[in-house]
């Protein structure tokens, strides 16, 4: 038997009743046989990012992070859109990573749910793909009016819904398990 992957998951909502992280326990449940998800809930502590902090003894919570991202197989962000844009938070914590490199060929999925989602969700690829994250087609998905499709009781109950996550974290699953060339995109 194959040891399982650990995967650090970041929810991009700051609210503690948040559908994005109802959504990923529902994935953590759904993927327990192959896969450890540990749900990194630090994105409110990270300081504002400062290059001037960036340096040989960045703030401890900064550390933290990175120690948490660099022990992972792989990462699983699920976010809202915030006005059409990343939330604060998340990009800030993404920021934190540009110059230590964490993110770097580390295997990503990324899912935007939200109500509409596909800004928030297109600007965020284009931060994961410069900062050199290994997601693929496969491995990022935009879920659009997340109400009628997640409860806050961690069940996703739209079957179209259940059908596209199991598809991306089989395919996720895939590239954590190295069987799929490196296809950042």
């Amino acid at each position: 038997m194959t040891e399982k992957k650990k995967v650090l998951a970041i929810c991009g909502s700051t609210k503690k009743a948040s559908l994005n992280l109802s959504l990923i326990n529902a994935l953590a449940e759904i993927t327990k046989e192959q896969i450890h998800t540990e749900i990194f809930t630090g994105t409110c502590s990270l300081p504002h990012f400062n290059p001037e902090l960036d340096n040989d003894t960045p703030p401890q919570a900064v550390v933290d992070f990175r120690n948490q991202l660099n022990e992972a197989d792989g990462v699983l962000i699920c976010t809202p859109e915030y006005a059409m844009g990343v939330p604060g938070t998340l990009k800030n914590a993404i920021d934190w990573t540009v110059s230590s490199a964490e993110f770097y060929r580390k295997p990503v999925a990324l899912i935007t749910a939200s109500t509409l989602g596909h800004k928030g969700h297109q600007a965020l690829m284009e931060t994961l793909k410069i900062i050199g994250s290994n997601i693929t087609d496969d491995t990022h998905l935009v879920i659009s009016a997340i109400k009628t499709k997640v409860t806050y009781d961690n069940k996703i109950i739209d079957t179209e819904t259940y059908s596209s996550v199991t598809k991306l974290m089989n395919a996720f699953e895939a590239l954590l398990n190295n069987d799929r060339k490196l296809n950042i995109i």
